[in-house]
């Protein structure tokens, strides 16, 4: 019988195999940074972008569900990430999230009665948690773009520290991974997970030196740190969710990629702390 470590490590082998760079891969994911990019200019096409990238994610998370034959009370689920978005939007959601968290609560309690009796807790505990995991943590870019004069150059710099997060992840344990980093993703390594962290910070330090992001050193070095390990939590939190269900992806909607949960799945996490970390480094001021 094979060992814990030498299955994981065979699985490693495998997805190496399986999942090359392509040059689809990469084009695809220059024409996504694109049009992210050009719909940043303006602070209403980001808050659409972002919520149908949530529709999107949700709709995927609503699948997986079904996969364990417990899927979401879609309906309610739908409202919530929608007005998580349009009150973020509107500079309303502090007043009113709470109101919105009961009503979601109490939707969900009340659709899930129409529903079969078996799983009626779950579905109901799902849909809130799925509102919160999509619809709350993507509105903290939302937050960032928000931000009076810097928000367009701190969302910039939040998008691109995540997707570095994740390419030299990708990069690195290609190249020089070893050590599976846990079970629940294999293709995951110690020195990919190592390799993205240092690289990601010194590259987060060095953009100190651009004007318009308005950082010291160790303001940049603070952010990176925090923003790459939220960025590896989330992509590792959507591979027990994926894995939970026995599947391979969320979804297929981007040529190489996936789902689009499998593509933003480090920004649930990372955006909430890119903004967190702007108040714990003295940049913004709680309210």
């Amino acid at each position: 019988m094979q060992s814990k470590e030498s299955t994981l490590t065979s699985s490693l082998a495998t997805t190496r195999t399986n999942n090359p760079i392509t040059t689809r891969r990469v084009v695809v994911g220059l024409v996504l940074a694109a049009i992210g990019f050009a719909c940043m200019i303006l602070p209403w096409t980001f808050d659409l972008l972002v919520l149908v990238i949530a529709l999107v994610c949700l709709y995927e998370l609503n699948a997986l569900c079904e996969v364990k034959g417990q899927p979401l009370e879609y309906p309610v689920a739908v409202f919530g990430v929608f007005a998580y978005a349009a009150l973020a939007t509107v500079g309303a959601l502090h007043k009113w999230e709470g109101v919105l968290v009961a009503a979601i609560v109490i939707a969900a309690s009340a659709f899930g009665m129409y529903g079969e009796e078996y799983g009626y807790f779950a579905r109901t505990a799902n849909t809130l948690l799925a509102v919160l995991y999509i619809g709350k943590l993507l509105t903290y870019f939302i937050f960032i773009r928000q931000i009076p004069d810097v928000g367009l150059a701190w969302t910039v710099y939040a998008v691109v520290l995540v997707a570095l997060s994740d390419i030299f992840g990708m990069f690195v344990g290609t190249a020089i991974g070893r050590h599976p980093f846990t079970r629940i993703s294999p293709k995951k390594t110690i020195e990919g997970s190592a390799g993205s962290l240092v690289i990601v910070v010194a590259i987060a330090t060095a953009c100190a030196a651009i004007p318009q992001l308005h950082l010291l050193p160790w303001q940049g070095a603070a952010i990176g740190l925090v923003t790459n390990v939220a960025a590896q939590a989330g992509d590792l939190v959507e591979s027990a969710l994926k894995r939970d269900a026995g599947v391979k992806d969320a979804g297929s909607v981007i040529q190489g990629h996936g789902g689009m949960l499998d593509r933003f799945d480090s920004y649930l996490f990372a955006g909430a702390a890119f903004f967190g970390t702007l108040h714990i480094v003295g940049l913004l001021q709680l309210r």
